[in-house]
């Protein structure tokens, strides 16, 4: 069968189907479908780095899958949590609009140095008598990096 886009922001396409016993329209929809997984897996390739896996053999690709997908997981839930005020720590570059994967990482990274962890160290106060300009530089430079 073939699709043709009235409007002329999409390609045309061809869409086959062994199923003979299935109707243009079900093909049609069965493809569109599809659409939303396609996207979750081109996205999931571009931001955690899917693509990038260093091994050579199925048995890598299979493991490393799954733990780059646990990583998404683990930095995109909290990160969804956090209130606007504990994203800080996000870089704005030029030309960008959304907030990418490491930017999230980093603002999730922030908000457990500065809620986990530092309170931690000593008495818990030693943090809170830093000069705001040190702690923010501190923090700042904790999030990439760690």
């Amino acid at each position: 069968m073939f699709v043709k886009d009235a409007t002329g922001t999409h390609r045309d396409e061809y869409l086959f189907t062994t199923d003979v016993s299935r109707t243009a329209d079900a093909v049609v929809g069965i493809y569109c479908g599809r659409w939303s997984i396609e996207a979750t897996f081109q996205e999931a390739r571009s931001c955690p780095g899917l693509e990038t896996t260093r091994g050579w053999c199925r048995s890598t690709a299979l493991r490393a899958a799954p733990c780059l997908f646990g990583l998404y997981t683990v930095v995109a839930a909290p990160f969804d949590t956090l209130p606007a005020a504990k994203r800080a720590g996000v870089v704005s570059w030029p030309g960008t609009t959304t907030v990418t994967f490491s930017d999230a990482r980093s603002a999730v990274r922030r908000w457990l140095w500065d809620e986990a962890a530092l309170p931690q160290a000593g008495d818990g106060t030693a943090l809170q008598k830093l000069p705001e300009p040190i702690r923010e530089l501190l923090l700042t430079t904790l999030a990439p990096a760690a």
